[in-house]
């Protein structure tokens, strides 16, 4: 008898033990990774804000409501603060300077947690030949390009680590390049299924659609049937068409036409990047886009569009050089600048009005409407920053002759700003419901050789502009609609459907700032300066800024597109 009560005795202790471990594992997984508390919560949505806590676990949101009394490893007060979804910059270009600083402090310090790039080039697929045009753009940067497919691509940014997560769509222009080079020519059938299968594959590694740049040699090559065709095929795997279209100034109607018609013949939706009335003539005429694009959608056509919200792009200063003297590439047009009557026959193109082409030259008020950025050789490096009204009166040359001379000088690699837009065109664009943010700026950093270069402000300033100018300044958006642009609306686009909005189960990609002090601090003159305001930027639930600190940690994931094939 004794026997048997020790063991009912050792029994009951056993469970017992078994119980108590069950209750702390149960604790323990209840328990917090972190709770952010005290906030106003603007969930992405548009919705009005409300009060609450947000409890993050395992990189994801676990629980939104009344948390004060749950366990947690650490509480961030938000008092006196919004806690929004992180931010998605829906043109990013940060492709190769993400290789350079995986940090990209000028994202983060702006509430960026998610890029999504790709602009007509992308960073994949790549051949010898695309690396040796390219060479100067790698050395640049100082990048060995040691991948040839996004899979591969993809692999070397997982590996290193990321400090914000990122997409990229497949660029035409570069599978273009890898089956026809930089020549203005058009395929053959075969070719084209070539190109076809480059898009397949990229779908299959995770690409989430397929872009275009069609102002840049060579993309101004291809004709829409091209486009079409390669559409079509990122529409099968669930893709994107998102293009930077043909013409944004004389000709943008028809542009936007050239769009649409690729979205309804290929069947898939369209993003139209960096939406604008380009050139002087063209001031005034953004209500006449809003009613194009307002009315298609009425029809059920599923077309948005995006902007950085100033009154200056920033792009290759070669840009400006009508497309056909960029055929066989940058050294074939430096090759014709050289020549007296070729260099004759650009600057009767440059000054003859036109909507065959994007003619910059005809779109700007003057010279002093370019600003030099971006510079390869390390003799022009004191020209960042000035004007090409200046630069012309040091060299003493005709503008013109001063722009040819400074490609030449520069293997036509220079960036530059260019003032070409007007402040209503801009603002009515921003106020489109169905227009998100994006930076069209590559992150950089104000340190190392990124920090030599002489960026356009919207690569630091972009999204925290928009919220003390056009929120808190001209109140010509509410706080909840300029975040459901930079959140939800992108995510919706994007296919994001576990990011863009503050809700259980979703990735905890996070920011919390001040609304009434949020701003953007860099400027033409001087641009590497980092936003400031963003108190706590959550990246997959890990801080990426802390107390207004940069903490270094690289938690971003690669997005991958609806047709990834693991």
């Amino acid at each position: 008898m004794r026997a048997i009560r020790k063991e009912f005795f050792a029994a009951i202790l056993l469970l017992s033990s078994v119980y108590v471990l069950w209750a702390q594992e149960a604790a323990s997984s209840a328990r917090f990774d972190l709770v952010i508390t005290n906030g106003h919560i603007v969930d992405g949505t548009g919705s009005p804000w409300y009060s609450g806590d947000v409890g993050i676990r395992e990189g994801k949101i676990a629980a939104i409501g009344n948390l004060s009394a749950a366990a947690r490893a650490r509480t961030i007060d938000a008092h006196g603060m919004v806690v929004a979804p992180g931010f998605i910059d829906m043109l990013g270009q940060s492709e190769l300077t993400i290789l350079v600083d995986p940090r990209l402090p000028s994202k983060i310090f702006q509430g960026i947690t998610t890029e999504i790039t790709g602009e007509g080039g992308s960073a994949a697929p790549l051949n010898d030949a695309i690396v040796q045009a390219d060479r100067e753009g790698y050395e640049h940067y100082h990048i060995t390009p040691d991948w040839r497919t996004f899979r591969q691509y993809f692999a070397r940014l997982e590996k290193q680590g990321m400090g914000i997560n990122l997409a990229s769509y497949v660029g035409a222009t570069q599978v273009r390049r890898m089956v026809l080079g930089d020549d203005d020519k058009q395929p053959t059938s075969a070719q084209l299924e070539q190109m076809k299968e480059l898009v397949r594959q990229g779908m299959r590694d995770g690409a989430v659609g397929v872009s275009t740049s069609l102002e840049y040699a060579p993309a101004p090559y291809a004709k829409t049937d091209e486009l079409i065709a390669l559409a079509s095929e990122a529409s099968k795997f669930g893709g994107v068409y998102a293009t930077h279209m043909r013409n944004e100034s004389d000709a943008v109607l028809p542009a936007i036409d050239e769009a649409l018609r690729i979205g309804r013949e290929g069947h898939i939706p369209v993003e139209i990047w960096h939406l604008k009335v380009a050139g002087k003539e063209n001031w005034g005429r953004m209500p006449e886009v809003v009613a194009k694009i307002n009315a298609v959608r009425a029809e059920g056509m599923d077309v948005t569009a995006d902007t950085y919200a100033y009154t200056a792009w920033f792009n290759s200063f070669s840009a400006f050089i009508p497309p056909w003297a960029h055929d066989g590439g940058d050294a074939k047009l430096v090759e014709r600048l050289k020549d007296p009557a070729m260099r004759a026959r650009i600057r009767k193109d440059m000054m003859t009005p036109s909507s065959e082409w994007d003619n910059e030259w005809d779109e700007i008020p003057g010279p002093e409407a370019i600003l030099i950025g971006v510079v390869q050789n390390p003799k022009l490096l004191p020209l960042q920053g000035k004007r090409l009204s200046e630069i012309a009166k040091m060299w003493n040359k005709d503008p013109m002759d001063a722009l040819f001379d400074l490609l030449i000088e520069d293997n036509a690699f220079t960036n530059v700003a260019v003032f070409g837009m007007s402040e209503p065109d801009v603002a009515l664009a921003v106020q489109q419901p169905w227009v998100s943010i994006d930076n069209d700026s590559s992150g950089t950093s104000p340190e190392g050789i990124l920090g030599q270069e002489h960026p356009h402000p919207r690569a630091y300033g972009t999204f925290p502009r928009i919220l003390r100018k056009y929120v808190r300044e001209e109140k010509k958006l509410t706080l909840e609609d300029a975040i459901r642009k930079m959140s939800a609306l992108p995510a919706q686009r994007m296919r994001l459907t576990d990011r863009g909005v503050l809700k259980a189960g979703m990735w905890a990609d996070v920011v919390v700032f001040d609304p009434a002090t949020v701003h953007d601090v860099a400027t033409f003159e001087n641009p590497n300066q980092l936003s400031q305001g963003m108190e706590y930027v959550l990246v997959n639930g890990v801080p990426v800024i802390d107390s207004g600190k940069m903490t270094g940690s690289l938690p971003g994931r690669v997005l991958r597109g609806a047709g990834y094939v693991p």
